[in-house]
């Protein structure tokens, strides 16, 4: 795991901890939180892109086999310089700052669940309500993983278990798992 890996881990430990009364959390997650499973229908209903128009994926999630081994703990989205960010779902910005380098945008949704965003500037106070599509920031011009293209990075996370944003919005990749 990257310094920058490990900071963004115990700087959203901490937004948990802040945002407690303002979102529960989930602590008790099940050990099989990180599976492959299907969101539910209403879920792509409630969520939406956090950049306009549709992104393309640049590069997908891909979980690591342990959590501490690397993987990629989210999704890349195309993206351009000062692009608005917005929330895929109401909820409340729990978290804003630089982390190695890279400005950092965390917020956690009514149902205990944290989007993450990088490189992302300009987002409104810690603790500012915001309903979903609402603007919590820009795409900065921080080289980042995607260089020389710029992307935004998106994160879901249900506890310390990291999830793939695209259930979210109806684009999860579909896995075939075979029969008892």
């Amino acid at each position: 795991m990257s310094i920058g890996s490990t900071l963004l881990a115990a700087v959203l430990a901490a937004a948990s901890v802040t945002t407690l009364g303002a979102a529960p959390t989930a602590p008790n997650v099940p050990a099989d939180a990180g599976a492959p499973r299907s969101v539910h229908p209403a879920a792509a209903d409630r969520w939406a892109w956090p950049l306009e128009p549709q992104p393309e994926v640049v590069r997908p999630f891909d979980p690591p086999d342990q959590p501490w081994l690397p993987g990629h703990r989210g999704v890349d989205l195309a993206a351009s310089v000062e692009q608005a960010v917005g929330t895929p779902t109401g909820g409340r910005v729990s978290w804003s700052g630089v982390i190695a380098g890279r400005a950092v945008v965390v917020v956690t949704h009514e149902d205990g669940l944290r989007s993450t965003f990088e490189p992302v500037a300009g987002a409104p106070a810690v603790g500012t309500v915001v309903a979903r599509g609402g603007r919590i920031g820009e795409v900065t011009a921080t080289a980042g993983h995607c260089a020389p293209q710029t992307c935004l990075h998106w994160g879901v996370l249900r506890g310390e278990t990291y999830l793939d944003p695209l259930s979210f919005v109806g684009r999860a990749r579909v896995i075939l798992l075979p029969l008892p």
